[in-house]
C-alpha cells in the first residue's frame, strides 16, 4: 500500500521567476468521489495517470497507475464540473521538492504550493519558507477534489 505524506499551503508571494524554472500544465478531473476516497484521471502533454486516493489530511492512501492519453481523454470526458487545470513548478526547498500550483480558468489567481515526505516526523520538521503562506493540509475546502467541485473556497 502507498502512503502519501504531504502538507499543502496557500503561497503567499511568488518566488523569483528564476526560482521557479519551467512549469508543466496539468489537467485534473474527478471520475468519483465517495467519502474520503476519490478517483482522479491527471493529463499532461506527455502522459496520463488514474489515481485513487482514500483518507484526509497529512497522511493518506494513493495508488496511482500510469495509463494511455487516449484512455485518460475518454475518462475526461466524465469529469465535467469536476475540473482543474494548472501549472505545476517544482522547486528545490530545504532537501524536498515543493510542487508550486498556479491555477487556471475559474481559480486564475490561486496559488498553492505542496511538499512530499518520507514520513510524518520529516513532515512534521519541515519549517516552511517565507514565501510559502498559511497552512491548509486540514482544511478539506483547499483539496482539489474540492477546488475542482466547488471552486475557491469564500
Amino acid at each position: 500500500m502507498s502512503v502519501e505524506i504531504e502538507r499543502k499551503f496557500l503561497v503567499g508571494r511568488l518566488p523569483a521567476d528564476g526560482e521557479r524554472g519551467t512549469g508543466q500544465r496539468l489537467r485534473q478531473g474527478y471520475l468519483a468521489e465517495d467519502g474520503d476516497v476519490e478517483v482522479r484521471v491527471r493529463i499532461t502533454d506527455t502522459a496520463a495517470f488514474l489515481t485513487v486516493k482514500a483518507g484526509r489530511g497529512l497522511a493518506r492512501t494513493e495508488v496511482e497507475t500510469e495509463i494511455s492519453i487516449n484512455d485518460a481523454e475518454a475518462l475526461w470526458a466524465h469529469t465535467e464540473d469536476r475540473r482543474i487545470e494548472k501549472v505545476r513548478y517544482r522547486i528545490p526547498v530545504e532537501g524536498f521538492v515543493a510542487e508550486l500550483d498556479a491555477y487556471q480558468d475559474s481559480l486564475d489567481g490561486l496559488l498553492t504550493v505542496e511538499v512530499e515526505f518520507p514520513t510524518v516526523d520529516a513532515a512534521d520538521a519541515f519549517r516552511p519558507p517565507v514565501w510559502f503562506g498559511r497552512e491548509v493540509t486540514a482544511d478539506e475546502r483547499w483539496t482539489n477534489a474540492a477546488l475542482a467541485r466547488h471552486g475557491r473556497p469564500g
